[in-house]
């Protein structure tokens, strides 16, 4: 069987790329391992843990803000199998939609473990051992990222846990101990926080979300620490224990006196590696840095005809980020110009409330010696904020001292990664900060916010 395009992996990235390239004509086929497609982001990663953020939020919502809202209905009962009903319905509804759209695209579908055997050749090990053959004019390397392992520690997914262990808990842990306080970290944490679990984070840098705005990484962990999470700053983890329940041994990064942590459930959440395991890119001389496929600006590998996206190349390991250079590797390949723009791919925290990027932040300014002027709005300050209850939070603009381009936006409140949608689209449009202050915004709503942060970059907010 052969084909103009072979796509290795169908998580976001794989599965765009794919229906794109079938779009404009290709023939095309995907190969997947798992027996579902969507990747990690669908199967056990963006999508089963929003669903989990979104029901523990209504649930910690009904338990402590029904009353003020004049609606009495007692205290909610936890129904975890329900929950976790909910989750798993979220996650089929999703994989199988990816599936119907391949189909309707006429992208042919192959289910086993895919390896390049060389360019233009990939082959499809079945889970019965089948070996299936397969030609292509071109191949795109979509595998995604794997969990990084903590050394020393053995994750069982039961009392130590990946993320996708975290997923999957039968019950609310008493005592939760997250190693690591990034994105993935305080997005489960918070999820059993919110049912019950006391969570103390361990992280070996002095703040939170590393690579954050820092003004706001300080507030959001001022936020958290009221609801109830408990912060170990510049700490490693020396060691964990399993059994019934854990012990933690952690020490100081620079040094010192070492204390033993309880818990019921520990959670390493330090990070992602790029999963590249028995594809065979050594023996095909594809070049590698650092756990990475390199590419050029094309996003061509090392060798003619195999190409590379995702978690597996250079940048963020975010599934838009993914889908935008699968959408821009088809293009090329189809004789246009696929482009990605890296210098505007937000970034979102989906805990509550909500932290959202795009663009650089205000230490990236001063390190590279960029004039800049700021532009602050509080939720307080809100309308809509205050009737919702939401009015934790602000806005922050960056945009350029000499031209009023904006560089960067920081958003952390209620639905902040909505919000940073339209700061995104006008950072794509090289706009100023006076663009977004001049552009009328519905009342009330919290986008007001966006706006009245806009004008504070030229000192004149009408609330504040």
């Amino acid at each position: 069987m052969s084909y103009d395009l072979i796509v290795i992996g169908t998580g976001p990235g794989g599965y765009v790329c794919a229906i794109r390239a079938a779009q404009l004509g290709m023939k095309v086929a995907v190969v997947e391992k798992r027996k579902t497609h969507g990747g990690t982001c669908l199967n056990v990663g963006c999508i089963p843990s929003k669903a989990l953020l979104h029901a523990s939020e209504m649930f910690e919502t009904a338990g402590h803000d029904f009353a003020a809202l004049g609606i009495s209905i007692g205290k909610p009962k936890l129904d975890m199998a329900a929950m976790m009903k909910h989750k798993d319905d979220t996650v089929g509804a999703n994989v199988n939609g990816v599936g119907f759209l391949l189909k309707k695209n006429k992208v042919d579908a192959f289910f086993g473990h895919g390896a390049i055997a060389a360019p233009g050749k990939v082959s499809v090990t079945a889970e019965d051992g089948t070996v299936t053959a397969l030609e292509t004019k071109n191949i795109v390397i979509a595998t995604g990222s794997d969990v990084a392992p903590l050394p020393g520690v053995a994750v069982d997914e039961k009392t130590i846990v990946s993320s996708t262990g975290a997923l999957t808990l039968e019950k609310v842990p008493g005592k939760l101990v997250v190693v690591g306080a990034g994105v993935i970290g305080l997005e489960l944490g918070s999820v059993w926080a919110r049912l019950g679990a006391k969570v103390t984070v361990v992280e070996y840098l002095d703040r939170i979300l590393p690579g954050m705005d820092m003004e706001v990484a300080k507030q959001f962990q001022r936020m958290l620490e009221k609801q109830g999470f408990t912060f170990m700053l510049s700490h490693k983890v020396s060691s964990v224990t399993g059994g019934k329940g854990a012990k933690v041994v952690v020490e100081p990064a620079a040094g010192g006196e070492a204390q033993t942590l309880d818990a019921d459930v520990v959670l390493v959440a330090i990070g992602r590696r790029p999963y590249t395991d028995g594809l065979g890119l050594e023996a095909v001389g594809v070049a590698m840095e650092r756990g990475r496929i390199v590419i050029d600006d094309h996003f061509k590998s090392s060798v003619d005809g195999i190409y590379a996206i995702g978690d597996v190349v250079r940048g963020p390991m975010l599934a838009h980020k993914a889908e935008d250079e699968g959408v821009a590797v088809a293009e090329i390949l189809g004789g246009q110009h696929g482009h990605v723009n890296y210098e505007v791919i937000p970034g979102v925290v989906y805990t509550s409330p909500e932290v959202a990027s795009v663009g650089r932040t205000e230490e990236e300014l001063k390190t590279a010696g960029v004039a800049y002027k700021v532009g602050k709005f509080p939720f307080t300050a809100n309308g809509r904020a205050r009737a919702m209850r939401h009015a934790d939070g602000f806005v922050k603009v960056l945009a350029d001292a000499a031209t009023d381009r904006v560089l960067g936006v920081h958003i952390l409140g209620h639905g902040a990664g909505e919000l940073i949608g339209e700061a995104a689209v006008l950072m794509e449009f090289g706009g100023s900060a006076e663009d977004l202050a001049r552009t009328c915004h519905a009342h009330p709503t919290m986008s007001e916010a966006v706006k009245e942060a806009a004008l504070a970059v030229d000192k004149r907010p009408i609330h504040i």
